[in-house]
């Protein structure tokens, strides 16, 4: 039988953040961290942080770019798809594209926690005041961080609340070749982002040096392959990418911080991160709230001092609202006719003001939050 004091299911950034938190405290924690993949590992996502996310993190960015990808931001294209685009530059990077793989990767390894890779929780039982994991780790405390599917969070019942709004999405990210590259009118620098009519979704496409990474989410998942072949055909036909794309597109889902307050906390178990749906409703974007949600459980697991009762935990979910706010209630698509919604969609994203103070500054890069304070 395994011990460990904190056992954290998943090791992406809300799973290292907490853990590298815990351990850097000196409190003597025992922290191990078991996810069902070997690092590194792909992840779909567009990929990208802001400098808020790294700093919080505290990267080096000069360290972290040596034999990764950190592809400097200073602009978005933005749109409808097949309708008028805005090109919106920013003097410095207003963001830093990442490849997953890398990324978590690197969180991982610096977090000095114990890791079980490459291991899936197949059993979880409460004995006691512990946490008895696939019959052989005993932990006080039990911290989901394994994204949507997170077996922490369906045992919580975090994927039982009704009415909550879940996207599904699907991407890609490839090397591509010089003949490739050729028929790439994207600029590295100036990731493309066209929002669906309906504003039920929109797609990416972004350059990282050689790699291409395309993709599209959306909130209504009835066909979602057809609006994402609609999507690539879109970048063929515009000459935005005119070259062949992998057809072999990677799935993924993940809940909204929006119109129900998310299951956070029972005894002697927290989730974080997107197993908490926590990600923004605007833009989807998870990877902030995913190191902050991390950072602050961090703080009030160490504030517990061995505690963990509900009642204790319960800090946590207060902390998360006094960040996040309260879910908001829907989006305008939820209630704007749909013809209304088009013709106001696309006047909308076709100015300058709209697309850089709201679609970039507001629901992407989320400049007017403030720096989290622990």
């Amino acid at each position: 039988m395994e011990h460990c004091d904190v056992l954290i299911v998943g090791g992406g950034p809300a799973g290292s953040s907490c853990a590298r938190a815990l351990r850097a405290a000196g409190a003597g924690l025992d922290v191990l961290i078991i996810d069902k993949k070997p690092f590194p590992r792909d992840k779909t996502c567009a990929g990208w942080v802001t400098p808020p996310v790294l700093d919080l993190l505290d990267v080096d960015i000069d360290d972290y770019r040596r034999g990764r990808t950190l592809q400097p931001i200073t602009g978005f294209r933005t749109g409808m798809i097949g309708g008028h685009t805005v090109l919106t530059t920013y003097p410095e990077p207003a963001s830093y594209g990442i490849r997953r793989c890398e990324f978590d990767h690197y969180l991982l390894e610096r977090s000095n926690a114990r890791s079980r890779l490459g291991e899936p929780v197949r059993s979880l039982v409460r004995d006691g005041q512990c946490w008895l994991v696939n019959d052989e780790i005993r932990t006080a405390l039990l911290i989901g961080a394994g994204g949507h599917f997170c077996p922490v969070a369906r045992l919580l019942g975090g994927r039982e609340l009704a009415d909550s709004s879940v996207v599904a999405a699907q991407e890609i990210e490839f090397a591509a070749t010089a003949d490739q590259l050729g028929g790439v009118r994207v600029e590295p620098e100036i990731p493309e982002l066209y929002f669906c009519e309906d504003l039920q979704g929109y797609g990416w496409c972004f350059r990282k040096g050689d790699f291409l990474n395309i993709g599209l989410g959306r909130v209504d998942p009835q066909g979602l392959s057809s609006h994402l072949a609609d999507f690539c055909e879109y970048l063929r036909s515009s000459g935005r990418v005119d070259c062949d794309i992998p057809a072999r597109f990677h799935g993924h889902a993940y809940q909204l911080y929006e119109r129900v307050q998310p299951k956070l906390v029972d005894d002697g178990a927290l989730l974080i991160g997107d197993a908490a749906g926590l990600a923004y409703a605007q833009s989807g974007e998870g990877i902030r709230p995913a190191v902050e949600s991390g950072l602050i459980a961090a703080d009030v697991i160490l504030q517990a001092q061995g505690n963990y009762e509900r009642s204790t935990l319960d800090s946590y979910r207060r902390r998360i609202i006094e960040r996040f706010g309260t879910p908001r209630s829907g989006s305008v698509a939820g209630w704007l006719p749909a013809g209304c919604l088009r013709v106001l969609a696309a006047r909308l994203m076709a100015t300058q003001w709209f697309s850089r103070h709201v679609v970039l500054d507001r629901w992407f890069l989320h400049s007017g939050q403030a720096a989290l304070s622990l």
